[in-house]
C-alpha cells in the first residue's frame, strides 16, 4: 500500500532535502527513522527538493507500506525516532500509482526579509540592509504572472526538460519591518524562488528597472538575473494534490 506523509521541518542544519553522499539531507533521515520502526530498508520520494537551509512548513513524500495501518500511532512513533526539527504531521493511504513529486498540481513558497537586526528572526529571515521600494516591486511582480520560461531564474546545472512555469499568485506584504513575498506556480525550478526575490531586490534599490526586469525574463539567460537571496528566508508552506489520488 503507497502512504503519502506530510513532513514539516526547520533546514537550518540539513543539506536540504535530498540524501546526498557527502552530507545530511532530510530524506536520509527520515528513511533512516522509517527503516528503524519497520526493521528493513525504506525509500521515499519526496515532492520535490529544497535546497541546503531552507525550511519547510509542508511537504509530502510517499512510501510503500505492507504493515497494518495505523496513523496515530505510527506518527507517534516515527516523530519519537526523528529529530526535534522534523515533524511527521498527517499519513494518508493513496492510490498505488499516486506520486509525491508528479501528482503534486500547486507549490506554494514564501520568502521572510525583516528591514531591522533581530535576534528572533537570526536564521529564518533574510536581513536586508538597504531601501527598496515595494511599489515598485510589486509591479515588478506583476510581470511574473502566467506561464513563462523562467530558464532565467534557474540554477545552471539542473536535470528538466523545460523551464516553463505557471505562476498563479505573487504576493508582497509589508510590515513596519518586515517584507514578506508569496508565490504559488505549479512548479518551481532549482534555486528559482531566490533567484526571483534577489533580482526583485534589484529593481526595489533602482539597481534594474521594470524594463530590464521584462527583458532579463525573455533573455532565459541566468546570468542577467540577479544573485540568490540567502536560503534562511525560504519556506515552502504547501503542495496540493488532485483529490482523486487520496483513498479517504
Amino acid at each position: 500500500m503507497r502512504y503519502f506523509f506530510e513532513i514539516s521541518y526547520i533546514g537550518t542544519h540539513f543539506h536540504g532535502w535530498q540524501s546526498q553522499a557527502n552530507a545530511i539531507g532530510v530524506q536520509e533521515v527520515v528513511e533512516e527513522s522509517l527503516s528503524k520502526l519497520f526493521r528493513r530498508e525504506i525509500k521515499i520520494v519526496g515532492s520535490g527538493r529544497t535546497d541546503t537551509g531552507v525550511h519547510c512548513v509542508q511537504q509530502f513524500f510517499h512510501a510503500d507500506l505492507d504493515e497494518k495501518f495505523n496513523e496515530s500511532i505510527w506518527i507517534q512513533k516515527i516523530n519519537s525516532l526523528l529529530p526535534k526539527q522534523i515533524a511527521i504531521h498527517s499519513i494518508k493511504s493513496v492510490k498505488d500509482k499516486a506520486h509525491a513529486r508528479y501528482d503534486a498540481v500547486e507549490r506554494t513558497y514564501l520568502y521572510k526579509i525583516t528591514k531591522k537586526k533581530d535576534p528572533f528572526l537570526q536564521g529564518f529571515a533574510y536581513h536586508l540592509y538597504k531601501e527598496v521600494d515595494s511599489k515598485t516591486i510589486k509591479k515588478a511582480s506583476s510581470l511574473l504572472l502566467g506561464e513563462h520560461d523562467f530558464e532565467c531564474f534557474s540554477k545552471v546545472k539542473t536535470d528538466v526538460n523545460h523551464f516553463r512555469c505557471t505562476i498563479k499568485r505573487v504576493e508582497w506584504k509589508e510590515g513596519k519591518d518586515t517584507l514578506e513575498f508569496t508565490i504559488i506556480a505549479n512548479r518551481f525550478l532549482r534555486g528559482m524562488v531566490r533567484a526571483i526575490v534577489g533580482t526583485l531586490l534589484d529593481v526595489g534599490s533602482g539597481k534594474i528597472s521594470l524594463t530590464d526586469f521584462k527583458k532579463i525574463i525573455d533573455s532565459k539567460d541566468r546570468k542577467q538575473a540577479g544573485m540568490n537571496v540567502p536560503p534562511e528566508g525560504l519556506y515552502l508552506m504547501a503542495v496540493k494534490y488532485p483529490t482523486k489520488i487520496f483513498l479517504k
